[in-house]
């Protein structure tokens, strides 16, 4: 039995927070020790398993704000998890045989040096490519965007940032990538890392996918369903994940094609009020649907947090909305939406996503799924040929999703079967819960294999001094 720490900057709702979540129980499961430390952990913005006694979770509150005036994210990030790591080392803190660690690594050299523990980093994809917003694979469109979004100020500021992501993550034992794509990525970007990443795909908990007695009288997921058929989209409320793109398409098919008139679209992720990009895309969305397409809508939040989000007052329409935003949905309201018999299709629209857990969840519940043709769901998904497809694959274009959206709305139920059983058995072939939580098991082996780490203290003293010299100097600037 292994003893492990899981550090996690925030652990809200989101894809990589889904993935340490199951992969902690995953290794529960087996017999292992797990705590998972986190610099934030809001019980009304979190996944059920990390409040209900299931994991131990450790929120340790920094002194440090995640942001000064929309600034120095990253910057702060770092400081969060200094501080994080600073208690971790303390005399009177638990010791781990190994750390498992995933988007931030700042604390990898300090963890070894001072902790003389073993680290296994997951990438879920590097934040140097994030810096500017969304990934843009083409080198030169890339550059040009670079340009008109990262003045000289800016690029001042990223440099020593990029510059530490590359220096602590190459001080990992072993390094895990969530897809092949974030793999290539990774080697591309960080041509100093001679470790090539070995692949564990995040996985799915089944069981969580399976509808419960109890949901039935949920007062939760009753708000949520409805007869009509439904076309659903699950990201966060963040401007990188194109949500528009399945409103214009949803929009589109609605007035092009008869039989798509009663559709209805709900459009639910995590939404955090602290932060700016939430806010500004759920209201730019709102005003997509209301303002341009003129069609209904609602916004509702689970009843188990009525805290947890304010809603300004808005003009909703309460009963049978044509779109409906929800906010922070529970585990019974994803469920209940993937495996409801009104689900006809999922529609997953962010381009060159790392992985993307999303279209995996719909396959697994039988669900057809149209994502973009870039990044992860290439590996999940299959889209040729017609009689092996578990899903689309399609530029994001709101013309050639609308015709995706015609092949789907106009499938028959033979053909639909079908689809479902070949998708729902790839999914549980290639990206269960277990074959990731034995993936990450092996790679925490390995590294517990490598032996106790030597002390080098003096050498990482100097150069922990250094990095926090860095980011102070930068603070001052």
């Amino acid at each position: 039995m292994l003893k492990i720490a899981f550090i996690h900057p925030d652990l809200g709702i989101g894809g990589a927070e889904r993935l340490v979540v199951d992969a902690a129980l995953g290794l529960q499961d087996f017999g292992h020790e797990v705590d998972i430390y986190t610099s934030h952990h809001d019980p009304n913005h979190c996944f059920e398993e990390t409040k209900d006694g299931r994991l131990k979770v450790h929120n340790v509150v920094p002194p440090f704000p995640r942001a000064i005036n929309g600034k120095f994210h990253i910057l702060l990030a770092h400081l969060r998890q200094l501080h994080l790591t600073t208690y971790l080392l303390s005399p009177g803190a638990p010791r781990y045989d190994v750390f498992f660690v995933d988007q931030l690594s700042t604390c990898i050299p300090l963890l070894r040096s001072i902790g003389h523990a073993r680290v296994v980093f997951y990438c879920h994809f590097p934040d140097k490519l994030l810096a500017n917003g969304e990934f843009i694979e083409d080198p030169v469109v890339r550059a040009e965007r670079n340009l008109l979004k990262g003045g000289l100020l800016k690029r001042i500021y990223r440099y020593p940032m990029d510059w530490l992501e590359e220096f602590t993550t190459r001080q990992a034992d072993v390094i895990l990538a969530n897809s092949k794509f974030t793999g290539r990525v990774f080697k591309d970007h960080f041509p100093s890392i001679q470790q090539i990443p070995e692949v564990v795909y995040p996985g799915i908990n089944i069981a969580a996918y399976e509808a419960t007695e109890d949901s039935i009288t949920d007062s939760d997921v009753a708000a949520i369903l409805s007869d009509q058929p439904t076309l659903i989209s699950l990201n966060r409320f963040e401007k990188k994940k194109n949500v528009a793109l399945a409103v214009e398409a949803f929009a589109r098919i609605r007035t092009q094609e008869p039989s798509a008139s009663n559709l209805r679209l709900v459009l639910g992720g995590g939404y955090d009020p602290r932060l700016e990009d939430n806010m500004l895309t759920l209201y730019s969305l709102i005003d997509l649907v209301s303002k341009k397409h003129t069609l209904t809508y609602n916004v509702i939040t689970p009843s188990s947090s009525p805290k947890a989000v304010k809603i300004p007052p808005l003009n909703t329409t309460p009963e049978n909305p044509v779109v409906l935003f929800l906010l922070n949905f529970t585990t019974a309201q994803r469920t209940a939406l993937l495996t409801s018999p009104s689900t006809i299709g999922l529609l997953y629209t962010p381009a060159n996503e790392h992985f993307g857990i999303v279209p995996v969840e719909g396959m697994l519940c039988g669900v057809p799924v149209l994502a973009c043709d870039s990044g992860g769901p290439v590996e999940s998904i299959v889209d040729k040929p017609a009689d092996e497809r578990t899903g689309w694959l399609r530029v994001p274009d709101p013309e050639i999703w609308t015709e995706a959206l015609r092949e789907i709305v106009g499938m028959g139920d033979e053909e639909r079967v079908q689809m479902r059983v070949r998708a729902k058995k790839r999914a549980r072939e290639l990206f269960g819960m277990e074959a990731m939580a034995r993936g990450i098991e092996d790679a925490l082996k390995e590294a517990v294999s490598m032996g106790k780490v030597r002390s080098r203290l003096m050498f990482w003293l100097l150069v922990t001094l250094g990095i926090v010299g860095l980011v102070l100097a930068l603070i001052w600037v």
